[in-house]
């Protein structure tokens, strides 16, 4: 529980920061931090903004823990925590968002300029908006709302902003996870708003392992008119394709924590093969995106699949190099009944007025990371679901409201 009326002046103190919010997230998307994996220069120019930023806005003390990456102009992939003492000083509630973000794809399907970001009808348009500045400044003026009403918490307050979310997290969370100077404990709250749903019910306690493989069928290019001369690249790789389609039957649990309840296996991305129509292609390249029920050992999909780019093989005469993109075996759930579970509920209860219910996800969080060391936490934030799509963005409403429901777990003992 917590006192109503010391929550009620930080609730009124974060819907006089609305301006400032809104002005932060337009600044915030004028600053483009992609991976180098996308084509970036990663997060530095970001990660300066937000400390000057944060230092006016009264911060301290501001940490910096750099990952070395070499294919950046910087050297660096910055990640910067905040930190405020509480009465204790054996527990801190985190939120932890990322700096970074997906490129904007297409231009011709955005409205305007992806990095110009404009407010709209209740709404913050532009590439990051949503995934995740919207949390990302939430977080800050949740904090910033207990200093200037002088509040005091019972637990310390951390905010951590990371690099590399979008890619694979080796230069954030996995990075700091590592590090001589780990600022996370066990015992802490430790909340990231990196998935949820429309009425924010979603507290996502466990994830599917993620399983990204790369195909490269290899065969012999001839002339399209001749195809006896040659191996189909491009045909047999279709053909895998549609076999692979039957892992869905192979491994077929169906489990009610998740959303959806059963595995899932899709064909995505595909490289160019020769540039004109009258060649067969000797060379083709494929990816699948595979989201496995924990239950699944990795090692039994890929068993699977090998068997089946094997038959394909035989029946085509090509050759089918398999290689791992991202393999991630799901860790165990956090308990359904960990202090941050009940924490969230309880704040969102207050706020929005929602019963929020555990829940399993399909995609990848960072979460992943912790839950492999043994970190009990908790995916949560009331979104919609424009992430990674042209016109991105954010209700407004979304990002005062969760501001408010960070606000509720740092006022929580």
């Amino acid at each position: 529980m917590i006192d109503a009326g010391v929550f009620e002046q930080v609730k009124q103190r974060i819907e006089q920061y609305r301006d400032a919010m809104i002005q932060m997230q337009i600044e915030l998307t004028a600053i483009p931090a992609m991976s180098p994996d996308s084509g970036g220069q990663g997060e530095y120019e970001k990660a300066r903004y937000l400390k000057e930023k944060l230092h006016a806005l009264g911060f301290t003390p501001i940490q910096e823990i750099n990952a070395p990456d070499r294919r950046v102009a910087s050297g660096m992939r910055p990640n910067i925590l905040v930190t405020r003492s509480g009465r204790k000083s054996d527990k801190t509630t985190w939120v932890l968002t990322h700096m970074d973000i997906v490129p904007p794809g297409e231009m011709a399907f955005w409205s305007e300029d992806p990095y110009k970001g404009y407010e709209k009808e209740g709404r913050i348009y532009g590439r990051g908006t949503e995934d995740n500045q919207q949390d990302l400044v939430a977080s800050i003026f949740a904090a910033k709302a207990l200093m200037d009403t002088g509040v005091t918490p019972e637990n310390g307050i951390g905010l951590a902003f990371l690099a590399d979310e979008e890619t694979s997290s080796q230069y954030g969370l996995a990075y700091l996870l590592q590090h001589q100077h780990n600022p996370f404990r066990k015992d802490d709250i430790l909340v990231a708003p990196d998935s949820g749903n429309e009425d924010g019910s979603l507290i996502e306690i466990a994830e599917k392992s993620i399983y990204w493989l790369k195909f490269k069928t290899v065969g012999k290019q001839c002339h399209a008119s001749r195809p006896e001369l040659g191996k189909n690249a491009f045909l047999a790789a279709s053909h895998l394709v549609v076999r692979l389609h039957d892992l869905h039957a192979i491994f077929d649990a169906v489990d009610p924590l998740y959303h959806p309840p059963a595995s899932t296996f899709q064909p995505t991305k595909k490289e160019m093969n020769v540039p004109n129509v009258n060649t067969i292609p000797g060379e083709d390249v494929f990816y699948l995106d595979s989201r496995v029920l924990p239950r699944y050992p990795l090692s039994d999909v890929f068993s699977r699949i090998r068997q089946m780019a094997d038959h394909v093989e035989k029946q085509f005469g090509v050759t089918i190099e398999i290689e791992t993109v991202q393999a991630v075996q799901a860790p165990p759930p956090t308990p359904v009944d960990a202090p941050v579970v009940l924490a969230l509920r309880e704040a969102i209860r207050d706020v929005y007025g929602v019963e929020a219910t555990p829940q399993g996800i399909g995609a990848g969080t960072v979460a992943a990371y912790f839950r492999r060391e043994g970190y009990p936490v908790a995916v949560w934030c009331r979104i919609g679901k424009t992430a990674h799509q042209p016109d991105e963005h954010c209700l407004i409403d979304n990002m005062m409201g969760n501001a408010k429901v960070y606000a509720h777990l740092f006022l929580q003992k």
